[in-house]
Formats: C-alpha cells, structure tokens, sequence
C-alpha cells in the first residue's frame, strides 16, 4: 500500500514558480497581441483616409487636397500663397486650449475640412494608440501638397496633382505622428537632418499609407532613431502638438537610412549626396 505524503516547501516552490513564469508568459503574449490589434486599427484607418484623400481628387481634377492645415482656430479656412484658395484637408485643429473647449475645437476643424464628405467617423482620423488629449494623430507629409520646403520642385517633389506621382507605391501620404501637429509633418529635402523628431508607433516602427492605398508599418533600423522618437512622445517635448525644430543629426548609418527612407517617402528622392548611401 502506498503512503501518501503532504508536498515538501520544495514542491510549492516548484509549482509557485511555475505558475508565476505562465503568468508572466500569458501577459506578455496578450499584451503583444493587444499592441497588434491596435497597429491593425491604425492602419485600417490609414488606408480609409488615403481612400478619402484619392476620392477627393478624383472629383476634382486629380488636384489632391491642400494638406497643410493653417488659418484661424477651428476652422478650416482657404489657404493663402502656394495653397490659394484651397480648403485645407481639416482645419486648424492645434490651438491653446485645454479640456472640452479643445475638443470641440479639434471636432469643428475635422468636420470642416475638405475630407470630411469623404470620410465622416471622427475615429478614423485618430490612432487608438494617440495622445488621449489629441482628436486626430494623423497628418499628411510636406510633400504631398503641404508645407512646401526649401530646393524642391513643383510637380516633382512637390506633388499638386495625382498624375504627377511616378512611384504612388512609394510616396507616402499619411503618417501616424501620434497628436496634432501644425500644418503638414515636416521633414527635410535638401539637408541631411530630420525636421521633426521620427515618429516613433506601435513598437520600434511607423505607421503611414501611401498613394497607391496601402498602408504598411514600417521598422525603424537604428536605436538613435526609435530613442528619439519615443523620447518625444513619452514627454510631450516643449508641448504637444509643436514640432522641434532645429538640428536633429542621426547617430550612426543605420539612423542615417531611417532618414533617408523618410525623405524618399516623402519627396521621392533627397536633394543632397548621401554621406552614407543606402
């Protein structure tokens, strides 16, 4: 007959560990898929409002939508100089306010764009990931008929029309920068410096669509970059919403070619010789 013997302190250490690694292991797996989930969202809502930001050229001449929001708070007021005339895709959603009255300014500026007939789900224009004071945590980059930048060419760099994009598979539209920034996300053409920090999403990546409709996460290949970017994001920076601009020289080569990859994203080529070529 076999005695039966109470567990040792050994055996319950034995299990407890057990149970405490399953734990640990469940939680990261449903963290991980959570993070997932949210990047599907991000990108399902990129590639509505590039379906948008296409519909809207096709009603109109293929001209494509004035991307750099400017003007009075709120408001989505036609543009002035190389944007003459044009309403913006939403209107100027940043402004200095706080709680509720900021809010319903951001809702009035989206409602009042020239995308919104195209696309009417506030939810759409926000990352489930996105500053929870921001409305919209998308913009459209400088090169797709925003902020135009110094050394670029109308038509080439610069895109007013669809007929004028060579590679749409290519040249990103919309880019998931996190909160509400000014006009459009701004990065250089001409220099070997990023204007805004990277924008760091869902991970060591960035999420944006492109002109042909797709959207795609992208993998950022230095440390420099993604320290930088979740730097800016995990403090607010100076404040949200406001781009830093100045200096901001990548660390190494692969930092170099995240830039790189951003610039041709967004203006189809650089305007200068790489010092580290992809």
């Amino acid at each position: 007959m076999r005695l039966k013997t109470a567990p040792t302190k050994k055996d319950i250490v034995v299990v407890l560990v057990c149970l405490i690694f399953l734990a640990i292991n469940v939680g990261a797996i449903s963290s991980g898929g959570r993070m997932r989930a949210k990047r599907v969202v991000c990108l399902t809502n990129l590639k509505q409002l590039t379906l948008a930001w296409t519909q809207y050229a096709d009603d109109n001449d293929g001209f494509i939508v004035n991307g750099a929001p400017l003007g009075r708070e709120c408001q989505a007021d036609p543009g002035f100089g190389d944007h003459a005339g044009e309403i913006p895709w939403v209107g100027r959603d940043w402004a200095y306010m706080t709680g509720q009255q900021l809010q319903d300014c951001q809702e009035n500026a989206i409602r009042d764009g020239a995308l919104w007939p195209y696309c009417q789900e506030l939810k759409l224009y926000h990352c489930p990931t996105g500053y929870p004071t921001s409305i919209r945590s998308y913009g459209i980059v400088d090169g797709m008929n925003g902020f135009r930048r110094s050394g670029t060419i109308a038509g080439v760099h610069w895109i007013k029309n669809l007929e004028q994009i060579l590679k749409p598979g290519e040249r990103i539209v919309f880019i998931d920068e996190g909160w509400v920034t000014p006009d459009s996300f701004a990065v250089y053409f001409d220099r070997e410096l990023w204007w805004e920090d990277p924008p760091v999403r869902h991970g060591d990546g960035t999420a944006q669509s492109f002109a042909d409709g797709h959207s795609e996460w992208h993998r950022w290949k230095g440390k420099w970059t993604v320290a930088k970017g979740t730097a800016l994001y995990s403090t607010g920076s100076s404040r949200p919403g406001e781009p830093i601009n100045g200096e901001i020289i990548p660390a190494t080569i692969d930092d170099f070619h995240d830039l790189y990859w951003t610039q041709i994203g967004c203006w189809g080529e650089l305007g200068y010789t790489p010092s580290h070529p992809p």
